[in-house]
């Protein structure tokens, strides 16, 4: 069973970087960037519901169908994961304030990319690492500490941008504005840069293979999203924006 999950594992970080390449040419069609060409479509809300739901449920009945179900330090980490999930499933998708619409393919995109991921991480802490990789010393190593801080600080970092993108606007209000303070300071995409530093420290606290290839997905999406924000911003907004020196996605650097 190992030899194929690192298989899986390879092709899944092969696609991510089709992907990668893909959509520095192809606008996804959610958000923003909805576009009737990608077919059918349903309310936004219940389009991220149906798309990000089936992590939390899959990874779920992974963690209970197993013999680690008691395990202190993979149940800490499967509680990590589930937090994320359970606010991107059922909190963030009803604080939504507009009326847009996601393509159906993108979310059935969204729910086949969930499910894959639920089984890396999953398959990873409750089938295939050996059963003593994590240690109940395994808390106070510098992986755990380390990418504990990370996942938090990046999770503070995106709700925090979440909330600032979604009071941008006034009821009634159907303008355009460039979202300003916290991480919007430096990056035209604070909340994927909050995604991206959360995923980045799960694979560190979790060190593994499954968490790195998620980290390297999270990138591989979002990076080439936060260009194509940037360009938007930069054309809406003109010289206001430039003139702001930010990066698109990592403080700086990009």
């Amino acid at each position: 069973m190992e030899a194929y999950f690192n298989w899986f594992l390879i092709g899944m970080t092969l696609l991510g970087l089709i992907v990668f390449i893909a959509l520095y040419f192809i606008k996804a069609g959610y958000g923003v960037f909805f576009n009737k060409k990608w077919g059918p479509s349903i309310p936004n809300r219940l389009g991220w519901i149906l798309m990000e739901a089936p992590v939390f449920f899959v990874m779920l009945w992974l963690w209970m169908m197993s013999d680690r179900t008691d395990d202190p330090v993979r149940l800490c980490m499967f509680l990590f994961f589930e937090v994320h999930y359970f606010q991107r499933s059922f909190i963030f998708p009803l604080l939504f304030k507009s009326s847009s619409r996601m393509a159906i393919s993108i979310m059935l995109s969204g729910i086949l990319f969930n499910t894959l991921n639920a089984l890396m991480q999953g398959g990873w802490l409750f089938y295939i690492s050996p059963i003593d990789y994590y240690g109940d010393k395994w808390f106070t190593s510098t992986q755990f500490l380390l990418g504990t801080i990370l996942f938090f600080c990046g999770m503070a970092v995106n709700l925090h941008s979440d909330h600032i993108i979604r009071n941008l606007r006034k009821p009634g209000d159907t303008r355009h504005y460039l979202p300003h303070g916290g991480m919007f300071r430096y990056v035209s995409s604070a909340n994927y840069f909050g995604e991206l530093v959360e995923w980045i420290g799960f694979a560190i606290l979790t060190w593994s293979w499954a968490g790195a290839v998620f980290a390297w997905w999270t990138f591989a999406n979002l990076t080439p999203r936060a260009h194509q924000i940037y360009k938007r911003y930069a054309d809406e907004f003109g010289e206001d924006f430039i003139q702001e020196h930010r990066k698109r996605i990592i403080p700086f650097i990009y």
